[in-house]
């Protein structure tokens, strides 16, 4: 006789043995959101005029790059037919944006590792790759843009064999402009990647993406590993023992489409009503109320910010509508952290931590465009851990904060970067890695071909601080490969470092988002040639404006922005000499006023010089 639960738990194996989850992973540009497209017209049967389908955000389509993660349905028939359920999660391919990456892998059991059959393995194809091992995901190799004159499939092939071990009947060759070699793709998805699996007797799912609505409040994307979640369902946290209510559920496809339930191994959406994202944050697991005992889907710390610049609003009034967008933002996109801060120079405003420089200008980006308010960014810095002279230690991500005389020794974030470029470039790199204080640790082939078209491409291990590498390395790094030069990090700890903070004076004022550190042997160019660079940059008063450079009380370079004049003798036509001097002398005990009262007005190119700046 079968009881009620087994029958139950039969039906849900039948249910999830037609559901396969899976993520792109591949390098920046080497096809994600285009192949992405491509399996959308071929389970659907219908192109979408638009492209890059997944790529919803303006910001997206115009830089050509996938930012946000986002997920979506596919119903597929194969060959047999039978029709499977196919949840794509699409994934971005720059470093900054690691995190994005790292929640989908979590909430897939297999990914599509897609290289281009002209670039070969990239930097960020071997994080990723070895990311979704660390996962346990299966990988299903595909070489991408085979219909390119420059594709070099068979050296591309042997690199994955050599670099991940793949056998060469596990590669899978595809066009994803063409669609040549997509249903095998589709294929081989259903028959490599395993169905889900899970527990029916208690629910468990991972939120791996959440968006705000106004009117719906928080949106949270979900995977469900262990039961059923059902509309109206009471819900609960597992972090912060929030409860909540289910009240609509459904899935991508891609527009949210409501569904009654989402069953063991579904991916889709939970609305919850919830209006504060600290309440249901990504990452954290979701549970059924009564199961005490179940653990969580993610242990373990998530990525951390890596880069920290002062986010100011151009009109003070704006504050708090600034406020309330860095919280919408920070929803669906957990990497953000900001505290609130205030500069003598801009007022009030927050410090903002980013995983690097781009992430950094793409929430600038939608600050101003998706809420209207027009801020001031000061320029990136990292975090440093400082030993005060009492032998107290604290880090620290923004240099105005500490006084000089207090630190005892200064400690610098280093990096472990990967570097892959064309073996003939070698020399420019070592050259590249010295002048920005960086140390090779090792040099290997990724591949060796005796055809004189091939390229053999080397990978080059190296140690580098992080700061060094935040403003103009990657360019240089382009720069020096012809553009064949690719990189991936990873922050390896904190090193110490001979650095001197470098205070800009205005007026003989501190502005303090100008304050940065930097190398001893550097300090003097580096002061130098910023207060020349602002000299040019700050407009012309009614009187004149000095610009200092300063390691603690030492001026160690000086500039000055000459005042403008008013002709206050133009209507001295001839006459006694002595009533032109009385006129002028006027004037400058006038302008002498103004400097003790007048406020100097800085640019944002001003605050932005400072990454122009050779360091």
């Amino acid at each position: 006789m079968i009881i009620i639960s087994d029958l139950k738990k039969i039906l849900l194996n039948m249910h999830n043995k037609l559901i396969r989850n899976f993520c792109i992973i591949a390098h920046i540009d080497h096809g994600k959101s285009t192949l992405a497209d491509r399996l959308i017209e071929f389970t659907k049967g219908e192109k979408d005029e638009k492209a890059q389908v997944l790529d919803t955000m303006d910001l997206e389509r115009e830089r050509g790059i996938t930012i946000k993660s986002q997920a979506i349905n596919l119903p597929f028939k194969n060959i047999k037919g039978d029709t499977y359920n196919l949840n794509l999660i699409d994934t971005p391919g720059h470093v900054d944006f690691a995190s994005e990456v790292s929640r989908s892998l979590r909430a897939s059991d297999g990914a599509i590792l897609l290289v281009d059959a002209s670039q070969g393995i990239q930097a960020q194809t071997i994080a990723n790759t070895y990311l979704a091992i660390d996962f346990g995901l299966t990988i299903i190799p595909v070489i991408n843009k085979i219909d390119l004159p420059s594709s070099q499939t068979e050296l591309v092939t042997q690199e994955l064999i050599g670099t991940f071990g793949f056998k060469e009947d596990e590669i899978l060759h595809c066009s994803a402009k063409t669609g040549k070699g997509v249903q095998e793709l589709l294929e081989n998805i259903i028959d490599i990647i395993p169905p889900p699996e899970g527990d029916i007797n208690f629910t468990r799912a991972l939120v791996f993406d959440s968006k705000y609505d106004q009117y719906k409040g928080i949106i949270n994307y979900v995977r469900i590993f262990d039961g059923e979640i059902k509309a109206g369902d009471n819900l609960k946290t597992f972090n912060s023992k929030n409860t909540f209510i289910a009240s609509e559920v459904g899935i991508f496809t891609p527009e949210q489409t409501k569904k009654d339930s989402l069953k063991m191994g579904e991916v889709g959406f939970i609305y919850t009503g919830l209006k504060e994202f600290k309440t249901l944050p990504v990452g954290e697991t979701i549970s059924n109320i009564g199961n005490e005992d179940i653990k969580p889907i993610i242990s373990g710390a998530e990525l951390k910010p890596k880069v920290f610049a002062g986010m100011f609003p151009l009109d003070p009034n704006d504050f708090l509508d600034l406020d309330d967008a860095l919280s919408k933002l920070q929803l669906n996109d957990a990497s953000i952290i900001y505290a609130r801060e205030t500069s003598q120079a801009l007022g009030p405003g927050f410090r903002c931590g980013f995983l690097g420089v781009l992430h950094m200008e793409i929430i600038q980006e939608r600050v101003e465009r998706e809420y209207g308010i027009e801020i001031i960014m000061t320029a990136p810095s990292v975090e440093y851990k400082i030993t005060l002279k009492n032998k107290d230690t604290k880090l620290i991500n923004n240099p105005s904060a500490v006084d000089l005389s207090e630190i005892d020794k200064i400690e610098e974030p280093w990096i472990k970067a990967t570097i892959i470029c064309p073996d003939k470039f070698i020399g420019k790199m070592m050259d590249l890695l010295t002048s920005y204080r960086g140390t090779s640790t090792n040099i290997e082939y990724l591949n060796t071909s005796t055809n004189e078209s091939s390229i053999n491409r080397i990978l080059i291990s190296c140690e580098i601080p992080l700061g060094e590498i935040l403003v103009g390395f990657y360019d240089q790094l382009k720069s020096a490969t012809q553009g064949y030069g690719s990189m991936d990090y990873e922050i390896i700890g904190f090193k110490i470092s001979n650095l001197a903070k470098v205070d800009i004076l205005i007026n003989q004022e501190k502005v303090d988002p100008l304050s940065t550190f930097i190398t001893k042997e550097k300090s003097y160019y580096y002061g130098r040639d910023l207060v020349s660079k602002l000299k040019e940059l700050i407009p012309r008063q009614l009187f004149e404006v000095p610009i200092q450079a300063a390691i603690g009380s030492k001026i160690i370079a000086r500039d000055t922005v000459k005042a403008l004049r008013k002709n206050v003798t133009a209507k001295c036509y001839g006459g006694d000499i002595t009533r032109k001097k009385k006129l002028l002398s006027k004037q400058a005990e006038g302008k002498k006023r103004l400097k003790k009262l007048g406020k100097v007005e800085i640019p944002q190119e001003a605050f932005l010089s400072i990454l122009n700046i050779d360091r």
